[in-house]
């Protein structure tokens, strides 16, 4: 009997089979020429002087390895929501906070409850972590259906996820939906509130979550640099939560993944925040004007508290994308759903306002 002969055809590592349910995530096209790029929620203003000497004087040390701990900018971040530093957990962008979350919190088999749409990354990390999304649908308004979120609840929920204002649609919970839906999850569930677009929202019936969450140890709220802060390509986001989530996530992160310069600009950010909440409310002037102008134009467009509108478009939304990036202007399509439109420069917004109003 002869022996078996080795297979010689070449062959690449075995990968999870998971992978094969994970769509790849679409980053907002860029803009050619002569284009506006209102399709990734970018702050259209550039950094402050004052960043921008912070981040010039940080590059002088990137030779070195960044402060493991990134002590200067918990102990800020501490000392501004008037938390413990314990209670700060850092990372490179909220997105990665979120997925150290999902992954120190789930056991296989475990479930991670969202409503769909929102943010494209949380199918994403989900999976990742070897959990099961689970997406529940929004409600005809574009808000979340917290009921049925509720429901959704079993004993192999590990996480639940709320964003607000919701990414793409803009809406958002209310303080007393969120407090009532809260108490209705089991405390041995993670509920993380995903507040990146908090500093845009004016309605008075949604104050941060840390403002009336606080002392809710299943409850971690979640932040960001990038949009607010104009940080975006720095990557620097952080969740505030109790001791025994925040020491989780830490040792989930990637080590030294906050960079000396992510640092220095962020210190700087926080030191100049008056200065960048004016341009938050330009931003939010820009919103409602554009809002305002289309719905007496007759376009059907929800209320948004982002820095970004939602036009739910279904089977027009393609055509209606292409329209735009013809005209110039590229807005971040979802096929089959809706079109986002970040808030940009005015003259940005009114090549946008000129292709929808026709």
């Amino acid at each position: 009997m002869s022996e078996a002969q080795p297979d010689s055809s070449p062959r690449g590592p075995q990968l999870r089979g998971a992978l094969d349910q994970i769509a790849d995530y679409r980053a907002g096209r860029a803009a050619g020429a002569g284009a506006f790029k209102l399709s990734s929620n970018e702050n259209p203003f550039p950094p402050l002087p004052s960043v921008v000497a912070a981040i010039t004087d940080a590059a002088a040390d990137v030779n070195r390895y960044p402060d493991f701990a990134a002590g200067r900018l918990v102990e800020a971040l501490a000392a501004r929501h008037g938390v413990e530093p314990e209670r700060i957990a850092l990372g490179t962008g909220s997105v990665a906070v979120l997925g150290q979350a999902i992954n120190v919190c789930s056991e296989p088999g475990a479930e991670v409850v969202f409503a769909w749409r929102s943010f494209e990354a949380y199918p994403i990390v989900t999976r990742l972590a070897g959990a099961t999304p689970v997406m529940v649908p929004l409600r005809a308004d574009e808000t979340h259906d917290l009921a049925a979120m509720a429901d959704a609840v079993t004993d192999r929920t590990a996480a639940v996820l709320v964003c607000t204002p919701n990414n793409p649609t803009g809406a958002v919970v209310t303080k007393s939906a969120l407090l009532r839906f809260v108490e209705h999850v089991p405390s041995n569930v993670l509920v993380v509130v995903d507040e990146a677009y908090v500093e845009f929202v004016r309605r008075g019936d949604c104050p941060d979550a840390l403002t009336f969450l606080a002392d809710r140890p299943n409850v971690m709220v979640l932040r960001t640099f990038s949009k607010a802060y104009g940080l975006a390509g720095l990557r620097v986001g952080y969740a505030v939560a109790h001791l025994p989530v925040a020491s989780a996530l830490r040792k989930a992160a990637v080590p030294f993944g906050v960079t000396t310069l992510a640092e220095r600009a962020a210190l700087a950010s926080l030191d100049a925040e008056p200065e960048l909440m004016r341009r938050v409310q330009l931003i939010v002037d820009e919103r409602v004007r554009v809002g305002r102008a289309l719905r007496e134009a007759g376009v059907d467009v929800q209320e948004s508290q982002g820095n970004f509108l939602w036009l739910r478009l279904g089977a027009e939304t393609d055509s209606f994308a292409a329209d735009c990036e013809a005209a110039g202007v590229v807005v971040r399509a979802f096929a089959g759903e809706g079109v986002r439109i970040t808030m940009g420069e005015p003259t940005a917004n009114d090549r946008f306002l000129a292709v929808a109003t026709r």
